[in-house]
């Protein structure tokens, strides 16, 4: 089998692939030939070594042009988008070597204005660089545990104060204002204000999950022995609550556009105001120095109007 693929692989070089095109361009073997500098016989004798590492005909030899087979069209259409990514490998290779990281992961916590983060993503990617981005939602803990865990190399929307670590550096993102919001049709919308945690307690509430991977994770803002209706993040969580699902905290910047409308009615709370601090995150090179990738996202993380509109921008996805 080892053999097989060693035939294969040997066939399919980027060389091999270009006598393929050749052939195809020119329409015969003596014309390819004449492009490509080789003696007719040499060229044959090479598509034959193709064909048979391959078990297959590439060309359709029944007439005296020479016509690409569906197996010799195919693998003409891949051979030449690996040619292409074989291009684009060695660019991104030459890039990296001047400081680039290859991956940037980026934790962001479900409360984080998604529309922010893609205008960042959107003018990351407009510098070209060879960076390949990747982001994964995590709430509550588990925004931070996916940075500590090694699964992530910047966190945006820390609720927790990272442990002393020298591996971990973090910086203050702002404060994340909450209110109690309940669709008009929920029963509590007509509820007497202040509304007391009593009287929230017969019906359900709609929670974020802890993303967090080892633990029991956290619970913010819920009463024991309430029904809870569980959800992955903060959007479905809004979705719930404006179907009257049930009832909850919402970030204050998410629920305003709602509100303002009168898909959710917002309540007044017998309990204090709901206002929790926000960091980022990062890990360190382990040389000390971080990669050109983190380096221009903590640029963005450092401006003022940036650290706003991640916590109090509107959503338009």
């Amino acid at each position: 089998m080892a053999t097989i693929h060693n035939r294969v692989r040997d066939a399919l070089t980027p060389e091999t692939i270009d006598l393929v095109g050749a052939v195809h361009r020119n329409g015969s073997m003596a014309a390819a030939a004449r492009e490509l500098g080789v003696v007719p016989s040499a060229l044959t004798y090479r598509i034959r070594q193709i064909e048979d590492a391959l078990d297959v005909l590439l060309f359709d030899r029944s007439s005296r042009q020479a016509k690409l087979t569906e197996a010799g069209k195919e693998l003409l259409r891949e051979g030449s988008r690996l040619l292409t990514e074989l291009d684009a490998i060695a660019n991104r290779v030459k890039r990296v070597a001047t400081g680039w990281e290859p991956q940037l992961t980026l934790a962001v916590d479900s409360v984080i204005s998604r529309t922010t983060v893609m205008e960042l993503c959107e003018a990351f990617f407009a510098l070209d660089p060879p960076t390949r981005l990747r982001i994964r939602e995590e709430a509550l803990s588990g925004t931070l545990e996916a940075l500590t865990s090694g699964q992530a190399d910047l966190a945006i929307g820390v609720a927790i104060e990272p442990s002393v670590s020298r591996s971990v550096q973090s910086k203050p993102l702002g404060t994340l204002q909450f209110v109690y919001a309940v669709a008009p049709h929920h029963p509590l919308a007509q509820a007497a204000e202040p509304v007391t945690d009593a009287m929230i307690m017969p019906y359900r509430a709609v929670a974020v999950a802890d993303s967090v991977q080892r633990g029991r994770g956290v619970t913010v803002g819920l009463l024991g022995g309430q029904d809870i209706l569980t959800v992955p993040g903060m959007q479905e969580k809004l979705d719930a609550q404006l179907r009257g699902l049930g009832g909850g905290f919402l970030p204050e910047y998410l629920a305003r556009p709602h509100i303002a409308t009168g898909r959710l009615v917002e309540k007044k709370m017998q309990r204090a105001v709901r206002v929790i601090p926000m960091s980022y995150a990062w890990r360190r090179a382990a040389e000390g120095s971080e990669g050109r990738a983190l380096q221009w996202w903590l640029q963005q993380l450092d401006k003022p109007a940036t650290r706003k509109a991640l916590l109090e921008r509107q959503q338009t996805l």
